[in-house]
């Protein structure tokens, strides 16, 4: 649950108008799982951080059922992003992406990534509430 660091550019000279369009993909993934949750599994995702809580615990039961990481890779990727638009309405954040890559970036400037915070939730080693929490606690911090 460390924070990242971006490489090989300069976050704070980075031009601003990158930045808007970093959001739409992670954003649809959000929207995607909070729809495939609440239809699927009967799970109402609220995007608030006590929902990131439920959020681990269906994390858990995959990896306890044993299912293979390539047959949930979409649905963690999914709740990783859920859990970046928690952080980004609950601490002030903003989406940032390099490539394929998607952090969320929260006032104090530091860099989240919650997408993969979600693969080391499958692996066993992480918490997207842990991580909100983090996060928030970050943003308040510096203010």
């Amino acid at each position: 649950m460390v924070p990242i660091a971006p490489t090989g550019r300069d976050t704070a000279t980075a031009p601003r108008a990158g930045r808007p369009h970093a959001a739409a993909k992670p954003v649809r993934w959000a929207a995607d799982i909070v729809s495939v949750m609440r239809e699927g599994a009967r799970l109402r995702l609220d995007h608030s951080a006590q929902s990131l809580w439920r959020v681990d615990r269906v994390i858990d039961d995959l990896r306890r059922e044993g299912a293979p990481y390539p047959a949930v890779a979409r649905v963690l990727r999914g709740f990783g992003a859920y859990a970046g638009e928690v952080i980004v309405r609950q601490a002030g954040g903003e989406w940032w992406a390099t490539g394929a890559e998607h952090w969320v970036r929260t006032p104090e400037g530091r860099l989240w990534d919650p997408i993969e915070e979600a693969r080391r939730c499958f692996g066993g080693h992480g918490s997207l509430r842990l991580l909100c929490r983090e996060a928030a606690a970050s943003a308040k911090s510096a203010q």
